[in-house]
C-alpha cells in the first residue's frame, strides 16, 4: 500500500506541476508531429523514415554491443543524412511547406471578403467548363485546365501564352482543337477568367501512378502535388474526364457529378449567407432548365 501511495503521490507531484504553457505546448508538438506522421504516411518518405528507424536502432544496438566498426560508418552516415535528404525530397518538402503557407494566408485573404458578389461568376464559370469537358469527352479531344486557388501559378503561367479572356465552352474547345497551336499545353483559369493557355506543368515523380496513364495525367498529379490547384483532364485516347487534386486522380466523370464536384470545390458553403444560397440555388435551377431546354429543341 504504501508503495502504492508514494507512487500516486509521485504522479500528482509531477501533474501539479504542469501549467497551462505546458499544455499548450504540448498540444503544438502533438499537432506538429500527427501533420508530420499524415505527410510521411501518404508519401514515398513512408518508406524512407521506416528504413531510417531501422538504422536508428542498428546504431543504438552496435552502441550497446560495443561494434566499432558499424558505429562509426552509421554515425557518419547520420551526419550527412539530414542534407541528403532535403536534396532527394526536394519536391516533397516544397509541397508541404506551399500548402502550409496557403492555409493561413487563404483565411487571411478572405476576410471582409464578400463572396456573394462573384457566386454568379462561379457559377457561370463552372457551367461553361462543366459543357466544354463534356462536349471534348465525346469528341475525344485531349485537355487539361488547371483551376487556380489560394496558390499563385505565375512560374506556370509564364510558360504558356497569356490570353486573359472570358471563359466561355466554345473558346476552351477551340484552344484544345487538334490543329490548334495551344492544344498540347495546359490551360490556366484565374479569377474565373482563361489566363493563359500552351503551359507546361511538372510531372509527377510518384512511381505508383498506373502505367497506363500518360504525360497529360502525370503532370495534372505532378501540379496537385505542388499546389492546391484543381485540376481537370480529358484522355485524348478514351475521352474519360479525371480530376487531380492534392496529389490524387479521380476518373470517370460524368457531366452531373464534375458539375457536383467543381461546385463543392469551388462554391464554399463555409460561412456563406442565406441569401447567397440563394443565388447559388437560383443560378443552378436556371443553367438545368436551359440545358433542358436546349436538348428537347434539339
Amino acid at each position: 500500500m504504501d508503495f502504492i501511495r508514494q507512487f500516486f503521490s509521485y504522479i500528482w507531484s509531477i501533474i501539479s506541476t504542469v501549467s497551462f504553457i505546458d499544455i499548450v505546448d504540448i498540444a503544438i508538438v502533438a499537432f506538429v508531429f500527427y501533420y508530420l506522421y499524415k505527410f510521411i504516411r501518404e508519401r514515398r518518405a513512408g518508406k524512407l523514415a521506416a528504413g531510417i528507424l531501422i538504422l536508428m536502432l542498428v546504431l543504438m544496438l552496435s552502441s550497446l554491443l560495443e561494434m566499432h566498426a558499424i558505429g562509426f560508418i552509421l554515425t557518419n552516415v547520420f551526419q550527412v543524412g539530414i542534407i541528403a535528404l532535403i536534396i532527394v525530397f526536394q519536391p516533397e518538402l516544397r509541397s508541404a511547406l506551399e500548402k502550409v503557407g496557403a492555409e493561413p494566408l487563404r483565411g487571411l485573404r478572405n476576410i471582409g471578403e464578400n463572396k456573394t458578389s462573384s457566386t454568379s461568376q462561379t457559377v457561370a464559370l463552372i457551367s461553361e467548363i462543366t459543357q466544354a469537358v463534356c462536349d471534348m469527352s465525346l469528341d475525344k479531344t485531349g485537355a487539361l485546365i488547371v483551376i487556380e486557388r489560394s496558390t499563385k501559378l505565375g512560374d506556370i503561367i509564364k510558360s504558356g501564352t497569356v490570353i486573359n479572356a472570358n471563359t466561355t465552352a466554345f473558346l476552351i474547345r477551340n484552344i484544345f482543337f487538334n490543329k490548334a497551336p495551344l492544344h498540347d499545353g495546359a490551360m490556366v483559369i484565374r479569377d474565373d477568367r482563361i489566363y493563359s493557355a500552351g503551359c507546361f506543368l511538372p510531372l509527377s515523380t510518384n512511381n505508383d501512378i498506373i502505367k497506363d496513364l500518360g504525360t497529360r495525367h502525370r503532370a495534372a498529379i505532378g501540379m496537385s502535388e505542388n499546389s492546391d490547384a484543381i485540376i481537370i483532364v480529358v484522355s485524348e485516347e478514351t475521352g474519360t474526364i479525371s480530376i487531380a487534386l492534392e496529389g490524387q486522380l479521380k476518373r470517370n466523370y460524368s457531366y452531373n457529378t464534375l458539375k457536383a464536384e467543381l461546385t463543392r470545390l469551388l462554391v464554399s458553403t463555409e460561412g456563406q449567407t442565406s441569401k447567397s444560397k440563394k443565388v447559388i440555388s437560383r443560378l443552378t435551377r436556371k443553367e438545368d432548365k436551359s440545358e433542358n431546354n436546349t436538348k428537347s429543341d434539339d
